[in-house]
């Protein structure tokens, strides 16, 4: 089952649910409280999975794959993971975003609203450049820095202490090696920096949560 099946479902689960329980809306589909209740809904739902998606991806699957999976299998699969992952944490972001504004417009938003927005916007924003410019770019790098490895027949072990190792004595790898670190790094600070603005809404929702 593709993700865009699953995601269906998913969506076709609510939606059956939404109409044997009218009431989790509010008091009716006309009433401006069920149509505030869906909009906060679709701001939790969308913040969590790219909260979620970005904790994941971050912190733990990529250190499991890059610690278990030979160098260039695990550079094949990120190049595909990573887009898919930027393009659902943007779309999600954005969700987010215009939730929160619709649900406080800025006229009337009191100054820790407006920091949230600003913070979901850092989110979106990191996000899309990653999705539109610095991920093809370190993509691009790693194909080229692939070739390169390949013709030194190395790459295929995990970890890089045979990169480091034949760098020393390489010019053109110790060279690719220096802009692969620029753009990745570049790339790695967009995302933590998309993680932290919504590491800082998490907090904001924490307090108004009523257990």
């Amino acid at each position: 089952m593709s993700w865009s099946t699953r995601f269906l479902t998913a969506v076709a689960f609510l939606a059956v649910g939404v109409v044997f329980a009218p009431d989790v809306l509010g008091s009716g589909p006309e009433s401006p409280a069920a149509a505030i209740t869906a909009v906060k809904l679709c701001h939790l739902l969308a913040f969590s999975t790219a909260w979620g998606a970005a904790l994941w991806v971050t912190f733990i699957g990529g250190i499991i794959m890059f610690k278990n999976l030979p160098r260039h299998q695990f550079g094949n699969l990120q190049s595909k993971m990573f887009p898919a992952y930027f393009m659902v944490v943007s779309v999600c972001a954005a969700v987010s975003v215009a939730a929160f504004a619709y649900l406080h417009p800025w006229r009337s938003a009191s100054s820790v609203e407006r920091y949230q927005l600003g913070f979901l916007l850092s989110a979106l924003g990191f996000d899309l450049s990653n999705l539109i410019v610095f991920t093809p770019m370190t993509i691009e790098m790693m194909k080229k820095r692939h070739k390169i490895e390949r013709d030194l027949s190395i790459g295929e072990e995990i970890g890089w202490s045979k990169n480091m190792e034949v760098a020393k004595t390489n010019v053109q790898l110790a060279a690719m090696n220096k802009k692969f670190g620029m753009i990745h790094g570049l790339s790695s600070l967009a995302n933590i920096i998309a993680f932290g603005s919504l590491a800082m809404h998490s907090w904001y929702l924490t307090g108004k949560i009523q257990l």
